[in-house]
């Protein structure tokens, strides 16, 4: 007979957002249990965030060696593949106890290794073991990977985000369907790491973000040497020995391209199969679960967080950011909303992109006037000693300086957004950026002379002359 339990909050998926409802829960003593089929940590831990960012700083290390000359140091590199893998996984097993169901159990949440599915709208049944009547649900079930339905992709070995962290053996070369940010990371560190690398894009790569700062990213991928075919579209996928051989209908008709890897990274969609959401009155479509602004579905017990809710922003820290939602709504019971207007995001090519707020297409569209600061990178003295030169800042304030969105692209571009995505949050106006100190010679600088950018046109003002004229006449 199955186990029936009656916590105030029952979480499925521990992935990002689901441990940190669970956390939450802990901590504020509320009873809390936590059901996760596969691996701890999800999506982010095991084949996401984690790991690509591992693949990512190993390939950076092998471009500071390459690009060591100017600096008056002489080397060579000398990849061992094999090696890269073994450093992806030490950094995954370095985090996972954080995310473990030992660490999770002794915080007092009840961990469930299993597949859950709601029996009814009060109800969730875990296999024959376990039935549970939470006050609350949490659905954070996360996303897994889009595969598109072309002609002939089934019949042979294609990798996707879950499954390419795995290699142990360097691809030769490397095609890649999908221009998005997952696409041009792992292109890039790839590249980086001595694989030919082809991409193809039936839109516009990096299509969310703002074009200038894309075509940064872009021309300087294509100076690394990888291969970026846009507008063209995927027809048909042949397997020939031990190659992937890909039909694509571009601007001159049918090409192709020959890999000994193929990566699919078309996006991801919401993982709600196995819940059996129609049995509780939850309403969901292709996107993922409907939810209102609280994050409630039309079941007013249940919420979806993170990947799983549809409309939402596909990030790490997204779901971190719901988590609080749910955990000030169910348990505070605050009019607390979640808005995407607040969710930062970055592109972690080399350069970085960094996005907080409005784009400035965005901001054209809500405001009938704007003022665009900028700053670039070759005019600050610490891009000069690092010979990280390339991009700038792009500021959008209205027109009485209240900061609406920026635009980073360059060196260390997702560590300088940080102090913006605090001044947006905080409705902040620009003049609050240009009375701060900051430390000489830091990239930092590069915010701060853009916002001092707003004042300029004021300086030649008749009016501010004539004042300066008689302070001078009066000492």
């Amino acid at each position: 007979m199955a186990e029936t339990l009656t916590p105030d909050i029952c979480v499925i998926g521990a992935g990002s957002g689901g441990l940190s409802v669970a956390a939450a829960a802990a901590a504020l003593g509320v009873s809390c249990v936590l059901i996760e089929r596969g691996e701890m940590g999800g999506d982010c831990l095991n084949a996401g965030c984690v790991p690509s960012k591992a693949l990512i700083a190993a390939s950076k290390r092998a471009a500071i060696a390459h690009g060591a000359d100017p600096f008056g140091v002489h080397t060579t590199v000398d990849v061992h593949f094999s090696k890269v893998h073994d450093h992806i996984q030490h950094v995954i097993a370095a985090i996972a106890p954080n995310d473990s169901a030992e660490r999770f159990s002794g915080l007092g949440v009840q961990v469930i290794k299993g597949e859950a599915a709601f029996k009814d709208g009060n109800t969730i049944v875990v296999g024959n073991a376990h039935e549970i009547r939470a006050r609350y649900f949490v659905i954070a079930t996360g996303s897994k990977p889009l595969v598109p339905p072309i002609e002939g992709l089934d019949k042979g070995p294609y990798l996707t985000n879950e499954t390419i962290f795995n290699l142990t053996e360097r691809p030769r070369h490397l095609v890649i369907v999908g221009a998005g940010a997952v696409g041009l990371e792992i292109a890039q560190a790839f590249r980086r790491l001595g694989s030919e690398v082809t991409v193809l894009e039936a839109a516009t790569p990096l299509a969310k973000d703002d074009p200038e700062a894309a075509a940064i990213v872009l021309a300087q991928l294509e100076r690394e040497g990888v291969v970026l075919r846009s507008g063209v579209q995927v027809t048909r996928v042949d397997y020939i020995a031990h190659s992937a051989l890909v039909h694509f209908m571009g601007p001159n008709g049918e090409e192709k391209a020959e890999g000994s890897h193929l990566l699919v990274a078309t996006g991801r969609k919401a993982s709600l199969a196995s819940l059996n959401l129609d049995a509780a009155g939850i309403k969901h479509d292709a996107t993922g679960v409907i939810v209102k602004r609280n994050l409630k579905t039309s079941n007013q017990r249940v919420y979806a967080i993170g990947d799983a809710a549809a409309g939402q922003a596909q990030f790490t820290h997204a779901a971190n950011y719901h988590a609080g939602i749910v955990i000030k709504n169910a348990l505070f019971h605050l009019p607390v909303r979640a808005s995407n207007d607040e969710i930062p995001w970055v592109t972690f090519t080399d350069p970085e992109l960094a996005q907080a707020g409005l784009t400035e297409a965005e901001a054209r569209k809500q405001y009938r006037a704007i003022r665009i600061l900028r700053w670039p990178y070759h005019d600050n003295d610490r891009a000069q000693t690092e010979r990280a030169t390339h991009g700038h800042i792009k500021v959008i304030c209205d027109k009485k300086g209240r900061i609406l969105g920026v635009t980073i692209v360059g060196a260390e571009a997702g560590e300088l957004l940080s102090m913006w995505v605090l001044a947006i949050a905080q409705k902040l106006n620009i003049r609050a950026l240009t009375g701060i100190v900051l430390p000489y010679p830091t990239l930092s600088e590069i915010g701060k002379r853009a916002a001092i950018d707003f004042f300029t046109p004021s300086l030649g003002s008749p009016i501010l002359r004539r004042i300066l004229g008689w302070l001078r006449i009066f000492g």
